[in-house]
């Protein structure tokens, strides 16, 4: 059985499983998640708590399943807590844990944990097992688009809200700005506000004069920006991960592999290939699929040649060469190479929607 994390709190009031999984890559979501679990055991009567942290491949197994069958010392039930950094149990753990999952009792709530998992681990026969044993609850990043509604949920919790109408909405932007990427230093940001200023409205000034720039910038984040022409977010992104020490050549290849593939799936459909087959066949999937789909169709053959060729030049300055076109800074470079991408969705953009349309403003 699968919950949202945001349905957990609710599933939980109507009663408590033998077993939770919680997995993903959210650590604030992820400690949350575990949170309500323990809580809601300790109030079904879990007085024992056990932690077992699988690290390596030298875990006894063994011990597990002795303590999730031994009867607790000092109370009724117990909770029994199953940590696996790494998301790979092993052979031996696998094993283990498909044979845990067949003798589960009223007397034990487990609680396991978990990273992110690729579709392999969860096609895994012991996550099938814990995934049809018990509940499992994913815990992602809330993305940009969502950030905004994220922070007002947490705001209205501790009795704040921001202005009503367009303010509103540019404040709850700047904060997004703000901790894009970084969700627990979000929450943080937001009790430090409940902590400064009483219940009720809050105005940008209040929150401008408050909130520190905390963000923490994705690399593959960026070329999503990039792709969905969002101009002003691409550059600070870009900016964030040149401040943060990221390596330029690493920022250029996630850039130039987007290309690559915006041209390998160009030419294929300019070949007859169906769109949806031409993404499949350079392996692009999920949210750049998407991207992809809305952007292909607007590239001209020869803006997609002409894109590669940049990537192409911007790659000799990552590596310190020169052209004379192009700035000697390689972060200038990147930021180029980022305008003209920018540019090309935009330009198809407005020929789509008006044939005599302007031209996207770098500057801008």
């Amino acid at each position: 059985m699968q919950v949202r994390a945001d349905q957990l709190k609710a599933h939980l009031s109507k009663g408590l499983r033998p077993l939770y999984t919680v997995w993903g890559d959210e650590p604030l979501l992820a400690q949350e998640a575990g949170d309500a679990i323990r809580a809601a055991a300790r109030a079904a009567g879990c007085g024992e708590r056990q932690v077992h942290t699988v690290a390596g491949n030298h875990f006894d197994w063994s011990s597990l399943l002795g303590a999730s069958m031994a009867m607790s010392l000092f109370s009724d039930k117990q909770l029994i807590e199953i940590r696996i950094p790494s998301g790979k149990p092993g052979k031996d753990g696998s094993a283990a844990l498909q044979r845990y999952c067949g003798h589960l009792s009223d007397d034990v709530v487990t609680l396991v944990q978990l990273p992110k998992l690729d579709r392999t681990q969860q096609a895994g026969a012991w996550f099938m097992a814990l995934d049809n044993a018990g509940v499992t609850v994913r815990v992602d990043p809330v993305e940009r688009a969502a950030l905004p509604l994220w922070i007002a949920q947490r705001l209205k919790a501790q009795g704040q809200q921001v202005q009503a109408g367009e303010a509103g909405q540019r404040t709850l932007a700047f904060f997004a700005d703000r901790v894009e990427g970084n969700l627990l230093a979000a929450h943080q940001e937001i009790q430090k506000l409940g902590l400064l200023y009483p219940a009720g409205e809050l105005d940008f000034e209040q929150v401008e004069a408050a909130v520190l720039n905390v963000a923490r910038y994705d690399v593959f984040k960026l070329g999503e920006a990039v792709l969905a022409g969002q101009v002003a977010r691409a550059l600070r992104m870009l900016e964030g991960l040149r401040a943060e020490g990221e390596a330029a050549v690493l920022v250029h290849w996630t850039l130039t592999e987007d290309i690559r593939n915006l041209k390998r799936v160009k030419d294929a459909v300019s070949a007859g290939r169906p769109l949806p087959m031409a993404l499949r066949e350079v392996r692009v999937w999920g949210a750049k699929e998407r991207l992809f789909e809305r952007v292909v169709p607007l590239l001209s053959d020869h803006a997609a040649a002409h894109l590669l060729e940049a990537a192409q030049v911007c790659d000799g300055l990552v590596k310190g060469l020169k052209h004379p076109d192009w700035p000697l800074e390689p972060w200038d470079g990147l930021k180029r190479l980022v305008l003209m991408v920018c540019e090309r969705v935009a330009a198809g953009q407005v020929k789509r929607s008006s044939p005599a349309g302007p031209r996207l403003a770098l500057e801008a």
